[in-house]
């Protein structure tokens, strides 16, 4: 009953936004003043879900520029968890063309001034690398999940490299994300949102200087083991030493007596 009626509230809560954003993104070429509407619609989201977000690095950042955020996919919760994550930021997403047709949530994608991608036409494909460089110039930062779907289990699926190619291509830093439990908030597979705490890791900047497009093997490794590394930190906290375990069976209910 609860998992439904947070459904409903978001319903409610997302059709208004939504078409608020198709209205004023036609006459907005780059999206940025409806960007204002996102950030608070998924704050809006946020709160509803009872979903606490906790961001870790954001120091590394320079707001005056723009970035490409590489960031692994757990959770279709990961979109608003990242809005709210990095606020000083007008953030666009390289997604699959298919959103597009999710009735006001793809509308308003598209109104927003995201960036749609037919991943089995390769001409498309690089149309769409086009269509982002011209965005980053009117000081856009993109996100990018290289994985291409959501991880089933938490662990890093492989990288896909367009968005590395854009990178090296446009010259712009490249910023490893790492998202952490938004999987056992929104399952891959399931609708019913729990409640929880999300943490979001901002690594350093990378460097895409010394890069060119024939070695993104390279630069793709060493991104997605600053992914890995973080993931596996966030699992090390959540998981409870064995000296916690002990205090807590310590404290447990007594043990129930065996008769031989």
């Amino acid at each position: 009953m609860l998992y439904s009626f947070k459904l409903l509230v978001i319903s409610v809560v997302t059709v208004p936004a939504a078409l608020l954003i198709i209205l004023f993104g036609l006459f907005d070429p780059y999206g940025k003043h409806v960007h204002g509407i996102t950030r608070l619609w998924t704050r809006l989201i946020l709160k509803i879900c009872g979903v606490a977000v906790k961001v870790n690095g954001l120091s590394h950042l320079d707001p005056k520029r723009q970035y490409i955020f590489i960031v692994n996919h757990q959770s279709h919760i990961d979109i608003p968890v990242l809005i709210q994550s990095l606020p000083s930021f007008q953030l666009r997403w390289i997604a699959k063309r298919e959103l597009l047709w999710v009735p006001f949530f793809g509308w308003a994608m598209w109104a927003a001034k995201h960036i749609t991608v037919d991943r089995s036409d390769r001409m498309d494909a690089l149309g769409s690398l086009k269509k982002a460089k011209e965005r980053m110039k009117g000081g856009i930062s993109l996100v990018i999940f290289p994985e291409g779907t959501r991880s089933s289990d938490g662990n890093l699926l492989p990288f896909k490299r367009g968005g590395l190619l854009l990178a090296v291509k446009t010259q712009t830093p490249i910023v490893p994300v790492t998202i952490s439990g938004s999987s056992a908030i929104l399952p891959k597979g399931d609708w019913r949102i729990r409640g929880g705490q999300i943490e979001v890791t901002v690594g350093a900047p990378v460097s895409v200087e010394n890069y060119h497009p024939g070695a993104l093997r390279v630069l793709s490794v060493h991104v997605q083991e600053l992914i890995e590394n973080n993931l596996q930190t966030a699992s090390q906290l959540r998981t409870p030493k064995p000296e916690e375990e002990q205090t807590a069976t310590a404290v447990g209910p007594p043990m129930e007596k065996r008769t031989v």
